[in-house]
């Protein structure tokens, strides 16, 4: 009787050492030599860096929250054009070169240039007044194309602004309305102004900016036509140079409503709009589906669900103007 274990036969335990060397020499260092992909983020914004300074925070907070980390795995590179529309092309030639995985634009102005300098890398907009009308996107569920996002409904909030500065000044007439008439969604904008302004009776003298030097003169304008309120269409013109916006709307005296709350935070008098911070944090959810191999196509475009409704009465006082109490208790946020 034969006792005692059975061994491996020898040939056998040389040809599975030799095999569980092969194996690990073919997996370990194969895996090891495969870096996770740094994915490559542009951002476009038409305005200078301080004007977007809290939206493109929002925007990285976003990402953050969704798992990226600058440098680990994303880079985001970021191209201002600080209000000269002409800069525009070549900051996404730029991006173009750098192979971005995807374009994040700031507003229409930047997103129009985006589209005509690529037909193939994604665009992301935070914001756009009316994509539709501005030829982004074929439909807000079907947007067709490489460009998905949020938008902000601006054309419809231009008639809200009219109707608020009729509360503020009762006896409202006659109002200038400051434009950029190159702006994305400018055309659409003033069409529904006017419907408006025949239903409140009131004349619109239409201002149009087209660089830094109009400003002075437009209102000049209209202190001539004298002009009850004025009115701030989507300018990246006037926003980059919002200060001397503000300052000449007091020394004028006349009430002015803004599209962006920047210009009541520097001493407008106020301002109604969507919260352009929230868009662009909710931004990075499109950027996270796109890495992820969704197509633009494939996401619906979203509209503003959070609106604002600032007052500064400071600048009230500064005019001699005492804002209704029934509009100010509608007020997001009063400066005081």
């Amino acid at each position: 009787m034969v006792t005692g274990k059975v061994g491996m036969n020898p040939m056998r335990s040389k040809m599975f050492l030799c095999l569980l060397t092969a194996l690990v020499t073919m997996v370990s260092p194969a895996a090891a030599q495969q870096p996770k992909k740094i994915a490559r983020i542009g951002y476009l914004d038409a305005t200078v860096p301080a004007n977007a300074a809290a939206r493109f925070e929002a925007f990285r907070h976003g990402l953050r929250e969704l798992g990226y980390e600058e440098g680990k795995n994303i880079v985001i590179d970021s191209r201002y054009a600080d209000g000269k529309f002409d800069r525009l092309p070549g900051l996404v030639a730029e991006l173009v070169q750098l192979k971005v995985d995807v374009i994040v634009t700031g507003g229409p102005a930047s997103t129009r240039p985006a589209k005509e300098g690529t037909k193939t890398i994604p665009i992301v907009m935070t914001q756009d007044s009316d994509p539709i009308s501005n030829g982004f996107v074929a439909s807000l569920a079907r947007p067709g194309g490489n460009i998905t996002g949020l938008s902000t409904l601006s054309s419809e909030l231009s008639g809200k602004r009219m109707e608020l500065l009729k509360e503020v000044v009762p006896k409202l007439a006659r109002m200038a309305v400051l434009r950029t008439s190159t702006s994305p969604g400018d055309a659409h904008q003033v069409t529904e102004m006017e419907g408006t302004a025949r239903a409140f009776g009131v004349k619109l003298q239409f201002l149009d900016i087209l660089a830094p030097k109009d400003i002075g003169t437009a209102f000049q304008q209209a202190r001539k036509e004298q002009a009850h309120a004025v009115l701030v269409l989507l300018s990246p013109v006037l926003i980059s140079h919002r200060k001397e916006v503000v300052g000449l709307a007091a020394k004028s005296r006349v009430p002015a409503i803004y599209y962006r709350e920047e210009f009541v935070e520097d001493g407008g008098l106020m301002s109604y709009a969507p919260n352009l911070v929230d868009l662009s944090h909710r931004a990075a959810v499109y950027i996270d589906k796109i890495l992820k191999g969704a197509k633009p196509t494939e996401l619906p475009v979203e509209q503003a669900t959070k609106f604002e409704l600032i007052i500064n009465l400071k600048a009230a006082k500064q005019i001699g103007l005492t804002i209704p109490p029934n509009v100010l208790a509608r007020a997001d946020r009063v400066i005081k």
